[in-house]
Order: structure tokens, then C-alpha cells, then sequence
């Protein structure tokens, strides 16, 4: 079946560069997929995939049926928006959307969702259980997970798939990992209300800025004696806004900012540790406080038993020297640990760095990807969707 899988995958890869290289040229911005969501369910359809379209109000799901020994459901998903970068590539299929780029990778994404989906679309027969092919909107402001699972896209799902680029990796390898892939990540907001004065007078006022300094050190300087240091925490403060005049001391600053962790027990604690030492700094200052804790996404958390399955895969379609088991998470955020909240899954990296080039991270001007990774991607995930129903149809 692997070599069944590489050669449709061969005969394939002329289109998947031509549709990549349309997304990439034609890309928009999270929630406003329309044209992107189209094209999707255009390609589907003509594979004889059973459409629906505005799931998750831009997202785009294909149903493929298997031969109807179960009807369980093996979900793969990939992303479909782009981010607000102006493109500085001078490719010519660059972003013909001035300010928009597909720069983390979202339109090679689609363009393995889609191979993936002609492959397995011609091979449905071997396939005892579903294929449900998830075409996500919005990723990057990490709303788009939530939309899809709210439009009932993992009902009678059994497990779920997915990848991500990563430049760091060369093209035609993958890079696995068990266990916790990206953090949980959370916004956080806080307002410091002090008492406004004279800058010659300090002592008859109550400083604003320099509590919230205080607030900024003290969070910093906690983290390392109060947080296991081996639950990796980052409370990074981004913004910082207060004062009027020079001279006048500040009544009033407003700090944002983003908090990542690892541990789902970190996570839990996080809100009720950050406002126990805002409470006791403001306290100490006699100022007054407001914090405003969002949660954003909890953790990937890789399951074990898709994860094998993945590296089995990887190893038997690429060779042990092109796959490499990563040894550290990412404190990165990604919207796919919605849908681990529904079913256990994994999602791997798929290299896509070019050899004796400078390759620029993603959410970069000059992003770039190398299209070889492309065959390496809808190879890995078709054969690792075919050896899961494979596994699966033995219990069955």
C-alpha cells in the first residue's frame, strides 16, 4: 500500500504545486476564507468527497466513506487563513493581496489536506472506517478550532490528525513528538489605579508607573521561586500605557500581555497565582487594581497511541535518517488542542527547510517554504490514516 500511496502521490504532485502556489498567490485573513473555503470544496467535489461548506463559519469539511466495516470517523485537519504581512519574497506567485501572506505555511496546509484527500478518495476501498477532512478557518487568531467544533465537525470522531510546517526541519523529513507539542497560551490584561501628583512631590501621590513596575518585577522574579522549573511558565508583558504630562505622576497604567505553560495543573493555577501577587504589591503601594485573565488555548497534547503510528509511518515511508523525534515542545500556541478537548490525536512537523539557503521562521516577510515537503506531507498523513484503520479494523 506505501508504494500505492507514493506513486499516486507522484502523479499528483504537479497539481498539488499548482494549487498550492493559487493559495499562495490568492491568500486571506482569518474569518474571511470565502474564496480559499471555495476552491477547497471545488477540488473535494471533484474527488466524489461528500462536501459541506461554511462549518465553522468559513471552514469547509469533507466526508470520504471507507468500505463500511465501522463507521468510525479518523479526522485530518489542516488551516486555510493567512496573516496581515506584506510579502517581500518577489516569488512570482507571492501574495497578489497587498498586506496579506500565507507566512506560517497554512497554503501548503491546504494543499496536503487536499492531496491527502485524492489519494484516499482513490484507495476508499481498503479503508475499513472515515475519512473526515477538516478545512479550518481563522487558526491565527485562534478562534477557528472552536467555530468548527461548535458546527458538531467531531461528532463521531475516533481520533484526529494534523501538521504544521517548520522551517528548521529539512524538506522530505518529519519530526515527531511525544507528549506535549505547544502550550496553552492566555491573554492577560491589568489595570493599576494610583492617585495622580506633582512629579517633584512623589510622596503625596500614588505612582502608577512605578507599581506596575514593581507588579512586572515581582511576576518575573516569582516565576523562578514559586513555579516548578521543570513546568515551563512565560508571562511576557507587551504592552504597557499610562501617564499624561512629564512632570505628573501617572494614576492610572494599563498592562497586556500573553502567559504560556506546559502542565495542564500550571494552566489551571495560572489566573488565581498572577492576581495573589498583583493583589499583594498594589496592596503594599495603596493602589487600586483590575485584571482581566482570558483563556486562550489549552496545550497540544500529543496521544500515544496516534503518535506511533505516526513515526511508524514516517520511518517505513522516509527511512530513520529523515525522521527525527523532537525532544523539546514548542511555547507556541495552536488551536488543534480544541479538538484533543473531543478525541485523542497527534499532529507532527513537517520539514520544509531548503539546504544551503537562509530559511526565515515563520510569520516572516520572506518566508518560504520548500515545495518538496509538499509530496512528504500527503504521503505521511495518507499512509498513516491507511495503517490507523488498519490497527483499528483489528479490534473491531
Amino acid at each position: 500500500m506505501l508504494s500505492q500511496i507514493k506513486d499516486l502521490a507522484e502523479n499528483l504532485f504537479p497539481r498539488l504545486i499548482e494549487i498550492r502556489r493559487h493559495l499562495h498567490a490568492h491568500p486571506e485573513l482569518s474569518g474571511q476564507e470565502y474564496q480559499t473555503a471555495a476552491y477547497v470544496a471545488g477540488v473535494l467535489s471533484s474527488c466524489g468527497i461528500h462536501v459541506q461548506e461554511a462549518v465553522g463559519k468559513t471552514g469547509v469539511v469533507g466526508n470520504l466513506g471507507g468500505n463500511g466495516t465501522t463507521t468510525d470517523i479518523l479526522a485530518i485537519r489542516t488551516d486555510m487563513d493567512a496573516l496581515p504581512i506584506e510579502e517581500h519574497t518577489k516569488l512570482e506567485f507571492a501574495s497578489r493581496k497587498p498586506g496579506v501572506m500565507h507566512a506560517c505555511g497554512h497554503d501548503v496546509h491546504t494543499t496536503v489536506g487536499l492531496g491527502t484527500a485524492m489519494i484516499l478518495s482513490q484507495l476508499r476501498e481498503h479503508l475499513p472506517g472515515n475519512i473526515r477532512f477538516i478545512f479550518q478557518p481563522a487558526e491565527e487568531i485562534a478562534q477557528g478550532a472552536s467555530w468548527m467544533v461548535q458546527d458538531g465537525v467531531m461528532r463521531d470522531v475516533k481520533g484526529i490528525l494534523g501538521l504544521h510546517v517548520f522551517p528548521s526541519l529539512p524538506a522530505r523529513s518529519v519530526g515527531i513528538r511525544y507528549g506535549a507539542l505547544t502550550a496553552a497560551a492566555d491573554d492577560i490584561e491589568i489595570f493599576i489605579q494610583g492617585e495622580s501628583g506633582h512629579g517633584a512631590r512623589p510622596h503625596e501621590a500614588i505612582d502608577a508607573i512605578w507599581i506596575a513596575s514593581q507588579v512586572i518585577t515581582t511576576l518575573q522574579q516569582a516565576i523562578s521561586r514559586t513555579q516548578n522549573p521543570l513546568r515551563p511558565l512565560v508571562l511576557s508583558i507587551g504592552q504597557i500605557n499610562g501617564g499624561r504630562a512629564p512632570n505628573v505622576i501617572a494614576d492610572q497604567v494599563r498592562m497586556a500581555g500573553t502567559v504560556r505553560s506546559l502542565h495542564p495543573d500550571t494552566h489551571a493555577n495560572l489566573p488565581q497565582w498572577i492576581e495573589g501577587i498583583i493583589s499583594n504589591v498594589c496592596n503594599t503601594y495603596n493602589a487600586k487594581y483590575e485584571m482581566n485573565y482570558r483563556r486562550g488555548v489549552p496545550s497540544v497534547q500529543n496521544d500515544l497511541h496516534l503518535t506511533q503510528i505516526l513515526e511508524s509511518a514516517s520511518r517505513e515511508a522516509w527511512g530513520n535518517d529523515n525522521v527525527e523525534i523532537l525532544p523539546e515542545p514548542s511555547l507556541g500556541a495552536e488551536d488543534f488542542a480544541l479538538y484533543l478537548q473531543q478525541a485523542p490525536g497527534s499532529m507532527f512537523r513537517l520539514g520544509v527547510g531548503s539546504p544551503n539557503k537562509l530559511n526565515h521562521p515563520l510569520h516572516h516577510p520572506l518566508f518560504e517554504v520548500d515545495e518538496s515537503a509538499i509530496l512528504t506531507g500527503v504521503v505521511t498523513l495518507a499512509y498513516s490514516a491507511y495503517k490507523y484503520w488498519q490497527k483499528e479494523s483489528s479490534f473491531c
